[in-house]
């Protein structure tokens, strides 16, 4: 995957416009949109459109099970997957975990992620211990969860045959991700921790400074953009700004 390719995506749930920009209007026109904002970012690497959907979503209320999560409908999994073969585009299987656990919800996607074009982006700071409730304070993983899913992954693409897939990690705060030094990278999975933040330029550079420290090796960059949250009372990055990130991002994804 790298450094053949950038990836650029949209993240989102169809009929949730608060929840990215993937959600909003028709998904075919936010697919031939991504593609022109791709490239854009090409930067001497091949740009691949990416669709982040939201499979997962967590929840402020229980839910029947009491995990704090909804699942979404295959029907919806499926629409978007046949999206993105239209547009030669990565799908994206993003996870909100709530109280449920991570590697279950993505064993659950199973049937998606043995094709070659579907991969796992995680949220964890949506991924709640005992007691907690997605909303009212920020989730948080670990190394050694992100490898046990990393490893999953791993014996599906050896399984099948399939090309490298991605796993993104998006990442909002340092104490998201805890032990990122017992991350180990697994073959056939290409590891990519999005910095993740609302605010300026000059407030998302600071962030992507303080996540990108001490990055293990084998993992890769990725940066979050919001078209409205970044704009209040400033103004999203351009692309060029973006490019101009140390180390220069592999995946950049619009909310």
């Amino acid at each position: 995957m790298f450094p053949r390719y950038r990836l650029v995506g949209f993240c989102g749930l169809p009929g949730a416009a608060a929840l990215g920009r993937l959600g909003t209007g028709d998904p075919g026109e936010r697919a031939a949109e991504i593609e022109k904002v791709a490239r854009s970012y090409a930067a001497g690497r091949e740009p691949l459109p990416v669709l982040e959907l939201l499979a997962v979503v967590a929840n402020s209320s229980p839910g029947p099970d009491g995990r704090y999560r909804s699942r979404t409908p295959a029907a919806t999994v499926r629409r978007f997957h046949q999206l993105a073969q239209k547009h030669r585009a990565l799908l994206l299987l993003n996870i909100q975990p709530g109280r449920a656990s991570v590697l279950d919800e993505v064993k659950a996607l199973r049937d998606w992620l043995v094709h070659p074009d579907v991969g796992i982006a995680l949220d964890p700071e949506w991924e709640m211990a005992g007691g907690q409730v997605p909303g009212d304070t920020y989730g948080r993983t670990d190394g050694h969860e992100l490898t046990r899913v990393a490893r999953y992954l791993s014996g599906l693409v050896k399984e099948h045959d399939l090309p490298e897939k991605p796993l993104v990690f998006h990442q909002v705060a340092t104490s998201v991700v805890r032990e990122q030094s017992a991350l180990e990278p697994q073959p056939g999975v290409a590891l990519i921790k999005s910095a993740d933040g609302i605010g300026s330029p000059g407030l998302k550079r600071g962030t992507w400074r303080r996540l990108v420290r001490g990055l293990p090796d084998g993992v890769h960059t990725g940066f979050k953009l919001f078209y409205e949250e970044d704009a209040k009372g400033s103004r999203l990055m351009t692309p060029r700004e973006v490019l101009r990130l140390k180390p220069r991002p592999e995946y950049v994804m619009y909310e």
